[in-house]
């Protein structure tokens, strides 16, 4: 029988910081070739998503199977299973997933953000919220966090988790997008949102931006002359991002980004660039990184 693992057993196998090491691992192996990752599958307009992986050196493969309700909390179900040399495993989708999108986040912010970055932004409140705030803690010294949601109760209620959790934190709920954002060095955005959440005037000169949400071409977090404008925009892969990311595929399509501008994660992580003023890091999410969190996993049990 396959070892399973649920939603806690998850978390308690593989605290964020190991995360994001694994997820920076997966992804440099991922720029050297690796592996073998194939389009994600979509069915049902996007209410079901399969991600798989292979990896050749070590022969071990990923498949993770997702059912998707963004009118339902959590807005994700599925299952994650892991074949290997050993035993296969399965494992709770939402907390591989939340994981895994946490920890790239936290590898980018490592990447592009200054060493001395420790105000973030936080856009959204749902299920992918608190893993942001983690994978940020992870990498940098966090000291404020500024949470704004369209549900503000539901931002006050992760403000209070959060605090319990990270009482070196200050954490407060701002009434708008601007005000979250008006002195933020980090800024993560973690909606489902079509239309752009802020404007770019509402950012500081000098930010890192994050953005995780949106997975399909007409979901759209950043503004399009965000992207026209920053002095760097990363990828987690460019070939998914032009597919499934509908801020890049809009300024694109539009002529504000030249798609041999982008930049993928991985290629840049051994040699760091250089950066100044605003830069962006958006994903969509690939199946490596959920093979980095399922290898953590498997590994945990030995």
């Amino acid at each position: 029988m396959p070892r399973t693992l649920n939603a806690d057993e998850v978390r308690a196998a593989v605290p964020m910081r190991d995360a994001v090491a694994a997820v920076r691992d997966a992804f440099t192996e991922l720029a050297a070739g690796h592996f073998t990752q194939p389009e994600r599958l979509v069915f049902g307009g996007g209410r079901v998503l399969v991600m798989t992986a292979h990896h050749e050196p070590s022969g071990a493969a990923v498949v993770k199977t997702l059912s998707v309700r963004l009118d339902r909390d959590p807005a994700i179900l599925g299952t994650v299973v892991w074949t290997g040399d050993g035993e296969p495993l399965v494992a709770d989708a939402v907390a591989v997933t939340t994981l895994r999108t946490g920890a790239v986040t936290g590898v980018a912010t490592d990447l592009l953000a200054p060493a001395g970055a420790g105000k973030l932004a936080l856009l959204g409140s749902g299920a992918q919220a608190a893993d942001q705030v983690r994978a940020i803690a992870a990498v940098r010294d966090l000291r404020e966090v500024a949470l704004h949601s369209r549900t503000t109760g539901n931002a006050r209620a992760l403000a209070e988790r959060l605090g319990d959790e990270f009482p070196a934190v200050s954490f407060r709920v701002a009434e708008t997008v601007e005000d979250a954002l008006a002195d933020a060095e980090i800024v993560n955005c973690a909606t489902s949102s079509e239309t752009p959440l802020f404007a770019v005037s509402a950012l500081p000169e000098n930010v890192h931006v994050n953005a995780i949400g949106s997975f399909r071409p007409s979901m759209r977090e950043l503004p399009a002359d965000l992207l026209a404008t920053a002095s760097i925009v990363v990828v987690d892969q460019i070939e998914a991002a032009l597919e499934e990311s509908g801020e890049i595929i809009h300024a694109v399509r539009e002529g504000l980004l030249d798609r041999g501008s982008l930049v993928e994660l991985g290629a840049a992580l051994p040699a760091p660039p250089k950066t100044t003023g605003r830069t962006v890091f958006k994903s969509v999410g690939v199946a490596a990184q959920d093979w980095a969190i399922a290898r953590s996993l498997a590994a945990s049990d030995r």
